[in-house]
């Protein structure tokens, strides 16, 4: 261990009370024994720096900082070296305002577009998620601050989510939802990560030594710290001995208690709480120590400075996805017409806990003057709140009809995306496409500027000349938006999730999200561009796609033994990047797996007439699979088509290569596959995912009995009157806030959380006897229920202030 000694001099109330959160942000601290306290804080996209008073999902204030573009914008600009200058700028701000853990970035795989949280996710594929949360964390941990990957794992929907399980098979979560967070270790040397509140096959995320131990300590080699997403913790005994360090938010000592009672009878070993301490300290005094470093030479950072490297992340992740007729960028000159309510008051950040209080936020209607166009007038043109103003709409299509373009800013309103809250459905809101219809009517050049965190259905396409797709911006999107919209900049965003013609084309349609607390990852491996690539489904964009204002060209394609190599050539007037991206496809397959897989891809920028020669290399995850029978990373022997393109339906076959079998062991029988060997996956049998998964399919059972890891929206399966009005409720609050367009995060998050969060989220106050004593009320159990709950709370009250004369 590396602080024996320190140990040593710890009693085991110190121990288990250390394993802890002191608050809603900081770790224990032991002053006496020279032990500081840790500070962690929100921040994938910006900080979200409270007080030792402050909230899990942002309700109170919080310090200024950066708003940078979010996860889902950045992941656009396929850049790791933009990613790692953004995690630097993070880094800078989490130092200056006294925070050694930035909780982030989140790398969750978009399994589907109705994800409530997806504008946090980098993407749906494994690799880019790993290559852009490797080069984040790298930027972030330059400045002595530890970066917390996260949600780890399988974490997929909000709705429910401390209270779901997900059913997957080994193959799927190794090659899809774990690759990404492998990488973000290996390659970005991430120091901690967080574990996410759901089950993974029937254990909390949290206590499970398969992911916490088995993979991620031995597998991988981590040896920094497991931090509990707030509330995530289930057994904390459970979750010590699977290798999770620290609980969150700080739960009293009724979870050191539950420690000190399991090393007791034996149910914990006291080898594994000291490893726990023993990494928790490692990252406790390295921390402070890095920061103490950080604080001589002077602290603070440069407001203008990042706002400018928000701008410049903004605008060369911005995807422009239409240009009819080259109508952008536009002349100088032009007399513009600048309709909607986000160019007034710009949607640039999601909900919830990643919510920053920016520095400052550009807007269109702010800073649309200092470019040379003639804007003839802006108007709202549509309310916020979803309903029908016919006088906003009135004035913008009269503005609209005596301008030469629009300029239409629109897109997915609060409600839409949320933590805490999934979509129902991918559409833009009625009201502002209604506009649109009555704008197209009386100007045919419309250039829509679209913001939103996650993929959306566009009917309505074809009344654009031109699409430029914003996505979520950060603080300094409306100037990065008219740099690109005039040229000033090149786009050469490309898009990381693929956009179906439908909702319905989406390969998890009939199994997100779940309906109880099992969700079955029927779809294994084919989730996103896999799916529809290798099933034939058409798309609305590919997974990948980009366009630019200027052309490109890929010549001299050559698969050499550890890569890729080609040239190319910008052959347009206009300097500007291209994203090549490398896709690999084995030729005839004996076990199931996606057409083409992304394995590699390079950013590069080019002056107009330049060419450069590119490789781009094979790696460690170029061409394995996990296969269950050996329970190790194979490779399958034979020929792999090696193609190079822009998007995923946009390459060519650069050559092949031969792989000789690491095994002659196959993981299946690909004739009981016949789902999985087509890719056609949209109706799986339970039969056939038994195989895969390699036990019986679980069913959620019906029962009105309430448990204590059943979510508080149950309380509506519930006999007792009382707990029925609770929900009732709860319920309206969320309607309420649905009608208005703005969520309510304390009320979401409680209606998802399960009742033992409240012994995990309320400081001390509620001990899980009170906790089992609400579920026996809610269950009829009504004097005995009442009774366990006030002697609960008693015996809690007292208990914590004896374990505190302790310490």
């Amino acid at each position: 261990m590396k602080n024996a000694e320190l140990i040593a001099q710890m009693n085991w109330h110190q121990k288990a009370a250390f394993l802890g959160g002191k608050n809603e942000w900081e770790s224990m601290d032991f002053p006496k024994l020279g032990i500081p306290t840790m500070v962690m804080s929100d921040g994938p996209h910006g900080l979200r720096r409270q007080g030792e008073t402050g909230d899990h999902l942002g309700l109170g204030g919080s310090k200024p900082a950066t708003c940078f573009p979010t996860a889902a914008t950045m992941a656009n600009s396929w850049d790791p070296d933009l990613g790692e200058e953004v995690g630097r700028a993070l880094g800078e701000e989490a130092q200056a305002m006294g925070v050694q853990v930035l909780l982030g970035p989140g790398l969750n795989i978009k399994r589907s577009p109705l994800c409530g949280r997806n504008f946090e996710y980098f993407s749906e594929d494994p690799y880019q998620s790993g290559k852009m949360a490797a080069a984040y964390s790298r930027g972030i941990q330059s400045q002595g601050v530890y970066s917390c990957l996260k949600h780890f794992a399988v974490n997929s929907q909000e709705s429910k989510r401390m209270a779901m399980n997900a059913v997957i098979d080994e193959r799927t979560l190794r090659e899809i939802y774990l690759t990404g967070f492998e990488m973000g270790i290996k390659e970005g040397g991430a120091k901690a990560i967080m574990s996410s509140y759901n089950e993974v096959n029937g254990v909390y995320a949290n206590e499970n030594p398969h992911l916490l131990k088995e993979i991620l300590r031995d597998d991988w080699g981590f040896d920094g710290i497991v931090i509990t997403d707030w509330g995530a913790s289930n057994d904390h005994a459970a979750g010590t001995a699977a290798g999770s360090n620290l609980e969150m938010p700080s739960a009293g000592f009724d979870s050191a208690r539950e420690i000190i009672k399991a090393v007791s009878n034996g149910t914990l070993s006291e080898d594994d709480v000291n490893a726990r301490v023993d990494e928790l300290l490692t990252a406790v005094l390295e921390t402070n120590s890095m920061a103490k470093g950080v604080a001589e030479e002077g602290t603070g950072f440069d407001i203008e400075a990042h706002h400018q490297i928000a701008r410049k992340a903004a605008a060369e992740s911005m995807v422009l996805l239409k240009n009819e007729e080259n109508i952008l960028p536009l002349a100088p000159g032009t007399k513009v017409a600048v309709i909607g309510d986000f160019a007034k008051d710009p949607r640039y950040q999601g909900s919830g806990s990643s919510k920053v209080n920016s520095t400052k936020v550009d807007t269109i209607e702010n800073v649309i003057g200092n470019y040379d166009l003639d804007c003839i007038g802006i108007a709202g043109g549509y309310s916020r709140d979803g309903k029908v103003d016919y006088e906003l709409a009135a004035e913008a299509v009269r503005i609209a009809a005596k301008a030469d373009v629009v300029l239409f800013f629109f897109g997915l309103t609060d409600i839409s995306e949320s933590e805490g809250l999934d979509r129902e459905h991918m559409r833009i809101p009625v009201n502002q496409i209604d506009l649109l219809d009555k704008l197209y009517k009386v100007n045919k050049n419309i250039v829509g500027v679209i913001s939103a965190g996650s993929s959306i259905e566009m009917p309505w396409e074809n009344q654009l000349c031109a699409i430029l797709h914003a996505y979520l911006t950060g603080q300094a999107g409306a100037s990065a938006m008219l740099d690109v919209l005039t040229g000033a900049v090149n786009p050469s965003g490309h898009l990381s999730e693929t956009y179906p013609v439908k909702f319905e084309d989406n390969p998890v349609m009939n199994y997100y999200p779940a309906k109880e607390r099992i969700t079955l990852y029927k779809e294994s491996l084919f989730e996103g561009y896999r799916y529809y690539n290798t099933a034939g489904i058409p798309v609305r964009y590919p997974f990948g796609y980009g366009l630019s204002y200027t052309s490109f060209q890929i010549s001299r394609l050559a698969v050499e033994e550890d890569g890729v190599c080609f040239t190319i050539t910008n052959t347009g007037s206009r300097d500007g990047a291209e994203v090549v991206q490398m896709y690999v496809g084995k030729l005839d397959p004996k076990i199931f797996r996606a057409k083409k897989e992304l394995k590699g891809f390079k950013k590069v920028f080019l002056k107009a007439g330049e060419s450069r020669d590119v490789k781009i290399p094979f790696d460690d995850y170029t061409f394995r699979y996990w296969n269950v029978r050996t329970e190790k990373w194979e490779v399958e022997g034979g020929e792999y088509e090696i193609m190079i393109g822009t998007n995923v339906e946009a390459t060519c076959v650069a050559g092949t290569v031969m792989k000789e079998d690491t095994t002659n062991v196959l993981p299946y029988a690909a004739e009981l596959l016949p789902s999985y060997m087509s890719g056609k996956i949209c109706d799986v049998s339970d039969q056939e995912y038994d195989r895969i998964l390699e036990g019986s399919v679980p069913h959620d059972k019906v029962t009105r009995k309430l448990d204590i890891n059943d979510a508080m929206c149950d309380l509506k399966k519930s006999y007792n009157p009382i707990s029925l009005l609770h929900w009732f409720i709860l319920d309206r609050l969320i309607k309420d806030g649905e009608k208005k367009g703005v969520p309510n995060l304390n009320v979401l998050f409680q209606y998802n959380m399960p009742f033992r969060a409240l012994a995990k989220m309320t400081g001390g106050l509620i001990g899980m006897d009170t906790v089992k004593g609400l579920v026996r009320f809610a269950n009829l159990g009504v004097i005995s229920g009442l009774v366990m709950m006030i002697f609960g709370l008693i015996k809690n009250f007292v208990l914590n202030a004896v374990y505190k004369m302790k310490l």
